[in-house]
């Protein structure tokens, strides 16, 4: 004997309303990738342009603790490109999301519709992952700070 659930059968429909709400949340999720498409494109000059600055600073300096300031310009450009690589990741999956719910509306495509789905979950889970990080990071330095004042008294 099935045990089967009444939700075995339940199949689940979207009504007018949830399309356009859907259709709206992919217009706005698409400007948001493309902004941060472009967000992207001027941290990667910023990196560059740090790596320049250090340059011209040890040629500035001529030698005399000119190294320190390129190795600073040189540390910024490598952090600027580091947070641009791990910006791209969820702008990726965001413009994904947005691309593909507009074309499954437009073709009607229930497979499209799960793949736009499947890039939002990929979006969400890589920002909370993300978070979670930082998060605990803000946790590691917040007992470190603690013991360092521990331990100026």
């Amino acid at each position: 004997m099935e045990n089967n659930s009444a939700f075995d059968s339940f199949e689940l429909q979207l009504t007018d309303s949830a399309k356009q709400f859907l259709r709206e949340t992919a217009k706005w999720g698409r400007f948001l990738s493309i902004v941060g498409y472009v967000v992207i494109g001027l941290m990667v000059l910023g990196a560059f342009a740090m790596f320049a600055l250090g340059g011209a600073m040890e040629s500035l300096a001529g030698g005399m603790g000119g190294g320190m300031m390129a190795m600073g310009g040189t540390a910024l450009g490598i952090i600027y490109l580091l947070i641009a690589l791990l910006y791209f990741f969820p702008v990726m999956y965001l413009y994904k999301f947005s691309t593909k719910t507009l074309a499954a509306f437009n073709n009607n495509n229930t497979e499209q519709l799960t793949d736009a789905f499947e890039n939002l979950k990929s979006h969400y889970k890589f920002v909370g992952i993300l978070t979670a990080i930082v998060l605990g990071i803000y946790a590691l330095f917040f007992i470190l700070g603690l013991f360092a004042a521990l331990a100026a008294f």
